[in-house]
């Protein structure tokens, strides 16, 4: 039995008659912020760069995965191997460059191109095209990459001087954004910092 199969058995186990009260009990919606303090986890884990933490954290992401496909196989609507498939076929479809004819020689075209396809396949975006549940940060981020009220240093000096500390951030963030600098990565990586000083 292969390891992704044997997680799987495990998490059909403790859903099933006589498992585990509390994992019979969850649900996907349940889930969500075990699923979201696992991926921060996992980030943290990553920063560190410690690798058995990093594949301890890695692990409690894919139980995420394992929890929720046992839920939807037991209520008819897919399976782990739904799964599987759908993100193999979106990385064969969404890389031309690797499986197909097209050609992408720099990390920015594939970017470009990855975006186009997401496009062309319909798929639907939140309010600003940002996830639901995206962090804060990384939401104000993503928004000002995208060219939507992007902050400046000028704006960070006025928004300072007036004491604004909320449109002092969003134009900080800004910064961040002009630079292709991820703010909550590097404050992920600051806050570890004040940790190990402490």
């Amino acid at each position: 039995m292969g390891g992704m199969e044997r997680l799987l058995e495990v998490m059909r186990r403790l859903r099933g008659p006589g498992g585990c009260p509390w994992d019979r009990a969850q649900t996907h919606e349940s889930l969500i912020p075990y699923l979201l303090e696992e991926a921060s986890e996992a980030a943290d884990a990553l920063l560190k760069g410690d690798s058995q933490e990093m594949a301890e954290e890695l692990g409690d992401v894919l139980l995420q995965v394992a929890f929720h496909s046992v839920i939807a196989e037991e209520e008819g609507r897919f399976s782990y191997e739904d799964v599987e498939r759908s993100i193999v076929e979106k990385l064969i479809r969404r890389h031309p460059h690797v499986f197909g004819e097209g050609t992408a020689k720099t990390p920015e075209e594939v970017k470009a191109r990855w975006e186009e396809l997401k496009a062309e396949e319909g798929k639907k975006e939140e309010p600003c095209g940002l996830p639901k549940h995206l962090p804060t940060l990384l939401r104000a981020y993503e928004l000002q990459r995208k060219g939507v009220d992007p902050g400046s240093a000028e704006g960070l000096r006025a928004a300072l001087e007036k004491g604004d500390l909320e449109e002092a951030l969003w134009n900080l963030v800004g910064l961040f954004a002009k630079r292709g600098l991820d703010p909550e990565t590097a404050l992920r990586r600051r806050f570890q910092r004040a940790c190990q000083e402490g």
